[in-house]
């Protein structure tokens, strides 16, 4: 008999093609719902809380610049990756993280630890003029950033949904989310997100790192 039979059966018969179906609907089901079942009773980590207006809108900026295109969020626990990034990522840092940073390919340095490694001038004059602080970097420039203002009723409405999604976010900060960000430039806003990146690692614990 041909080692195929089994599969001839089932494509001659619609009753076991509709069974067969329905389990493997099933499984793959099971595989996607599950996990949020287990998500919603896990305990929120401890130290970890959603972003703020200013660092949301300037995650929403590193997403639409596509920043993540040549950088990682995530350190693995190899001896080289913790030799040069530092400790390895963990995965309550990404709680409030949609959708998750961590990238695929690093044109760049993983920057899931950058937060506080270098000072805000010196994040603006990375984005403004790359070469002029590290000569040998193929990294983009973005100087529209430094006049683009952020649309604080953008993120007051993403900060609704963000809730309706499980983050915690309370009333008075949805509300204060325009005035806070008033006169808020695109620069300021994602030199904020890359700040905030990697203090949470342990409850308390913030990176250190040399200021050029």
């Amino acid at each position: 008999m041909s080692k195929y039979k089994y599969f001839e059966f089932i494509e001659k018969h619609t009753a076991a093609l509709g069974i067969g179906i329905a389990i493997m609907v099933s499984l793959g089901g099971l595989a996607e719902i599950t996990p949020l079942f287990m998500q919603a009773n896990a305990a929120k980590p401890a130290g970890v809380e959603p972003y703020d207006a200013v660092r949301l809108a300037g995650k929403d900026i590193y997403v639409r610049e596509g920043c993540y295109l040549c950088h990682s969020q995530m350190i693995r626990s190899l001896r080289a990756e913790v030799e040069r990034y530092g400790p390895y990522s963990m995965a309550h840092e990404s709680y409030y993280d949609r959708p998750m940073q961590w990238g695929s390919k690093r044109t760049g340095p993983d920057l899931a630890r950058i937060g506080g490694k270098y000072s805000d001038v010196w994040q603006i004059q990375h984005l403004m003029d790359p070469r002029s602080v590290i000569p040998a970097s193929n990294m983009p420039a973005y100087p529209w950033l430094k006049d683009a203002l952020v649309d604080g009723n953008d993120i007051q409405a993403r900060m609704k949904v963000l809730r309706m999604l499980g983050d915690p976010y309370s009333d008075e900060d949805i509300e204060s989310a325009p005035k806070k960000l008033e006169g808020v430039t695109e620069m300021q806003a994602i030199v904020a997100y890359l700040q905030g990146l990697g203090l949470h690692r342990d409850a308390g614990q913030t990176p250190t790192g040399d200021t050029p």
